[in-house]
C-alpha cells in the first residue's frame, strides 16, 4: 500500500476513535448537564406541555393552568386569590422561573420527578401524571391575616404550637404571580422588581429586621433558665435609669412613669421596661444570651419550612453597651416574623418547638402518598425540641397573659381564650431617623376546644404617624383577627 495512503488512513481512523469517545464521553458523562441546562429550550419546552399539578390549600387547589395562545409552550400558570397565596406559593413563570414551594416542587408539578414513574415509565422515557403539593395553610387564617395588614408594608405568621404546622404566612404589599406566568410579561415583571416597596420580597421569611421589645421574651427565658432570677415575680436589680456601660448615654423607657426601677419580669414585660432587659442581658453576657438565642433557632442558616427563611441573627463579639442594646432587640438583631412565631410558640407549647412546616404531604396523580411531612412532636419527641424547662415556660405565659389583659398589649385579647403577647417598637435608621418598625407576638389557647395558635406580626410601614406608631395599635390587631381565625 503506498505509504501516503497508509499514513492517511491511520489519521482517519484515529479522527473515527477521537469521535466515537467523545460521543460515548458525552452521552455517558455529560449527558444530564447538558440537559438540565438552563439554555436548553427542551426543558422548559417539556414543563409546559401540559397542565401542571396543583398547590392545595385547605383541600382546594389554589394553582392552575390554562393553554397559551401561541408559541412553543402549551400551557402556563394560573393562581387563585394569586396575591392572597403568593407568599405561599411563589411563583411559576415561563420567563423567570420558579420560586417558593413552586420552585421546590417544581419536578413533582411537572410530571418529572422519578417518584411518580414506576419502572417501566422510567425504562422507556414516558412522561408520568404530575403530582400535588398539599400544604397546611388555613385559608381562614391566610384571609384574615391579609385582610388585617391590607395597605400596610409588613408580614404576619401563624403556626399551631402543637404540631409545627404553618397556618398563615402573609406577606404585603402582595402581588399576583398570574401576572410573570407567562412568555409576555415583561412591562409587570419591571413593575414589581421597580417598586421601591418590594412585593415580590416574602417578609414572612425573607427579611429580617430588628425584632425590638419582643426579643425580651428570649432574654428573659435566658434569665430564669440561668438562675439569674427565680421567677417571673421576683424583684430584679434593674436601676432607672440604667446608664449603658462604657457610655454617657442611658437606656430609657418609652413610658417614663412606668414602675421599671428593680421591676419584676412580669412588670417589665407589661411596660416593656428597657432598663430591666438591658441590664438583664449585661448580667447574663452576651454568650448565654446568644446561647439561648440558638435555641429558639437564631443564627441557624438552614431554616427550611420547606423554604428556606433567611437567617435570623443574634451577633458576636459586643461589648457591655451592645450586649445590653441586644437585649431590647436592637444593635445588630435580627428576626423575621417565623422567628418570632416559633418563640412563642415554643413558650405556648410548655417550652417545647415542633419545627415549624408548611407542607403536610407530596402526592402523585392518585393521591398517593411521595412524602409525608409528619406533624412536628410537640411532646419532645420526633423533630420537636425542647427549649426551655415546663416551669420557665408556664411562667412566661404568665408574665404574657399580664402583658394583654393589664399591660401594653390589650388590642389582642380574644373572648373566652387564653392570650399573652409581648409588643414592640424597634427603632431603625440613623439616630433613629425612620419610622419604627411595631411588632406583636403571642399565642392562644381555646380550654373549650384545645386548639392552640402562635402569631408574630410586623409592620414596617403603614399611614400612622410617626408618634403613633406601635405594636399594640398596628400589629396586635392583625394578630387578633388571625387568633380568632385559627381557634374557630
Amino acid at each position: 500500500m503506498n505509504k501516503t495512503i497508509r499514513r492517511a488512513a491511520v489519521f482517519s481512523l484515529l479522527l473515527v476513535f477521537a469521535l466515537l469517545l467523545r460521543a460515548t464521553w458525552v452521552q455517558a458523562y455529560e449527558a444530564k448537564a447538558l440537559a438540565d441546562n438552563k439554555k436548553n429550550r427542551r426543558n422548559i419546552i417539556a414543563q409546559y406541555e401540559r397542565p401542571l399539578g396543583d398547590i392545595v390549600v385547605g383541600g382546594s387547589p389554589v394553582t392552575g393552568s390554562v393553554r397559551t395562545r401561541s408559541g412553543d409552550l402549551s400551557y402556563k400558570r394560573t393562581y387563585t386569590d394569586g396575591e392572597l397565596y403568593a407568599a405561599v406559593t411563589g411563583f411559576s413563570s415561563q420567563v423567570y422561573g420558579a420560586n417558593q414551594l413552586e420552585g421546590i416542587y417544581s419536578k413533582v408539578l411537572d410530571g418529572s420527578d422519578t417518584r411518580l414513574k414506576n419502572p417501566l415509565d422510567a425504562l422507556t422515557g414516558k412522561q408520568t401524571e404530575p403530582g400535588d403539593v398539599l400544604t397546611t395553610i388555613d385559608p381562614a387564617v391566610q384571609k384574615a391575616g391579609f385582610e388585617a395588614l391590607g395597605g400596610k408594608k409588613g408580614a404576619a405568621v401563624a403556626i399551631d404550637p402543637k404540631t409545627g404546622r404553618v397556618l398563615g404566612m402573609v406577606s404585603t404589599p402582595s402581588y399576583d404571580p398570574s401576572a410573570i406566568a407567562g412568555s409576555n410579561d415583561g412591562a409587570t415583571w419591571k413593575k414589581l422588581t421597580d417598586d421601591e416597596d418590594k412585593p415580590l420580597v416574602n417578609r414572612a421569611i425573607r427579611q429580617p429586621v430588628a425584632p425590638g421589645s419582643t426579643f425580651k421574651l428570649v432574654v428573659a427565658a435566658a434569665a430564669l433558665e440561668d438562675g439569674l432570677y427565680g421567677s417571673v415575680d421576683e424583684p430584679t436589680d434593674s436601676p432607672d435609669p440604667f446608664k449603658l456601660p462604657l457610655s454617657t448615654r442611658v437606656l430609657e423607657n418609652e413610658n417614663p412613669s412606668a414602675p421599671c426601677a428593680n421591676a419584676s419580669i412580669r412588670t417589665a414585660l407589661r411596660h416593656s421596661c428597657n432598663n430591666v432587659f438591658g441590664k438583664m442581658a449585661v448580667d447574663l453576657g452576651q454568650d448565654k444570651v446568644r446561647a439561648m438565642a440558638e435555641k429558639f433557632g437564631f443564627n441557624d442558616q438552614k431554616q427550611d419550612v420547606p423554604v428556606r427563611a433567611y437567617t435570623s441573627v443574634y451577633p458576636a463579639d459586643m461589648d457591655k453597651a451592645e450586649t445590653a442594646l441586644s437585649g431590647i432587640g436592637q444593635f445588630d438583631v435580627t428576626a423575621t416574623p417565623l422567628q418570632i412565631a416559633m418563640v412563642s410558640a415554643a413558650i405556648a407549647n410548655d417550652g417545647v418547638l415542633a419545627a415549624p412546616h408548611m407542607v403536610s404531604k407530596v402526592v402523585d396523580a392518585d393521591g398517593d402518598t411521595l412524602q409525608s411531612y409528619e406533624d412536628r412532636g410537640g411532646d419532645g419527641d420526633g423533630d420537636g425540641r425542647r427549649i426551655v424547662s415546663s416551669s420557665t415556660a408556664e411562667q412566661l405565659r404568665s408574665a404574657m397573659v399580664t402583658v394583654v389583659e393589664q399591660g401594653t398589649g390589650g388590642n389582642a385579647r380574644v373572648d373566652g381564650a387564653e392570650v399573652g403577647g409581648k409588643t414592640g417598637t424597634a427603632q431603625r435608621g440613623v439616630n433613629n431617623s425612620e419610622k419604627p418598625y411595631a411588632w406583636f407576638t403571642s399565642y392562644a389557647k381555646d380550654p373549650a376546644s384545645g386548639k392552640e395558635v402562635a402569631v408574630a406580626v410586623f409592620v414596617e410601614d403603614s399611614d400612622a404617624a410617626r408618634a403613633e406608631v406601635s405594636g399594640n395599635g398596628l400589629a396586635a390587631p392583625v394578630a387578633k383577627r388571625m387568633m380568632e381565625a385559627a381557634l374557630k
